[in-house]
Parts: C-alpha cells; sequence; structure tokens
C-alpha cells in the first residue's frame, strides 16, 4: 500500500486548494480513505473521509460546507477540495485508509494503518 499526497501551498484567507491522494497497492472500490491533518503542537485531526465501495462521505463539523472529498478511480485518486480556508487550516495534511476498514465514520474516528507522506498547506496573507 502507498498512498503519495501532492497539491500542497500557500494559499490567501479565502482562497481555495485542492490537494491530491494517489494510492497504489490496492484499489479505490472497497476501503474507506480519509484526510487528516496536524498542525504544529495540536493533535492530529480528521477532516473528511470516504467510503470508496458506496462513495458515502463524512465530515466533521468544522469543515462541513467547505471541504470535499472526492474520487477518481479510474486513476485510483482521492482528492479533498478545500474553500474558504482560513489560517487555522494551516496543517500538513496527510491521506490514510486501513484497507481492513469500509466505514468512512469507523476510519475519521479511528487509527487507520497506512499513511501517506504528508503535504504542507498554509493560510496566509
Amino acid at each position: 500500500v502507498q498512498l503519495q499526497a501532492s497539491g500542497g501551498g500557500l494559499v490567501q484567507p479565502g482562497g481555495s486548494l485542492r490537494v491530491s491522494c494517489a494510492a497504489s497497492g490496492f484499489t479505490l472500490n472497497r476501503p474507506a480513505i480519509g484526510w487528516f491533518r496536524q498542525a504544529p503542537g495540536k493533535e492530529r485531526e480528521a477532516v473528511s473521509c470516504l467510503s470508496t465501495w458506496n462513495d458515502i462521505t463524512y465530515y466533521p463539523d468544522f469543515v462541513k460546507g467547505r471541504f470535499t472529498i472526492s474520487s477518481d478511480k479510474a486513476k485510483n485518486t482521492v482528492y479533498l477540495q478545500m474553500n474558504n480556508l482560513t489560517p487555522e487550516d494551516t496543517a500538513v495534511y496527510y491521506c490514510a485508509t486501513d484497507l481492513a476498514q469500509s466505514s468512512n465514520y469507523a476510519l475519521c474516528h479511528g487509527r487507520p494503518t497506512d499513511w501517506g507522506q504528508g503535504t504542507q498547506v498554509t493560510v496566509s496573507s
């Protein structure tokens, strides 16, 4: 299992950014996959998870309406579209999965077993 995150960068407050996670070693048709983030001095938190077998999404309240997780099964890639970004969204963003877990909620609230390397998102003027 390999997860390669990309697309991070510097964006102004109120701006948008899309990060990508290219998956290999498995296909996006059964396990849940999600995005997590960790800011300096803070605990890691889940920002969205996707059940790939039925494309049902889960979001915690603090990102609802701003973040959208999606997948392109032909490319075996998962995306996180982030809109209306604030400085509080600044963090390293990781994609993660657990091949034994198909529930988006359980993945977001559990401990994924496989992680990508992370991509830095900085929101600043």
